[in-house]
């Protein structure tokens, strides 16, 4: 299994970014795919989440209101649109994918990306 994350980069506060997340060697629709991040320093934290069928998302507190998940089963691919960016997004974000969904807990996941680095400058 393999999940290839991309799109991140610098950004001023207040701007867009969307990551993208690629999956190989599984059967993407069978997958809840969620995202993390983990900043400087910090544990890594759960952002947002979406079933397999794309039908039920959750986020967590600081990412409601200005990121927005999405996937495309066709593509084998989730994405994370966020917007009105701040220094405080500042993170590696990691994509995961797991076939129990609901807990949101890094540990319940057993395939992980490698991170693309977002930087939000002030």
């Amino acid at each position: 299994v393999q999940l290839q994350a991309s799109g991140g980069g610098l950004v001023q506060t207040g701007g867009s970014l969307r990551l993208s997340c690629t999956a190989s060697g599984l059967t993407f629709s069978d997958y809840g795919m969620d995202w993390f991040r983990q900043a400087p320093g910090k544990e890594r934290e759960f952002v947002a989440a979406i079933k397999w069928s794309g039908g039920v998302t959750n986020y967590a507190g600081p990412a409601k209101g200005r990121f927005t998940i999405s996937r495309d089963n066709s593509k084998n691919t989730v994405y994370l649109q966020m917007n009105s960016l701040k220094p405080e997004d500042t993170a590696i974000y990691s994509c995961a994918a797991s076939v129990i969904y609901g807990r949101f807990y890094a540990s319940d996941y057993p395939y992980w990306g490698q991170g693309t680095q977002v930087t939000v400058s002030s």
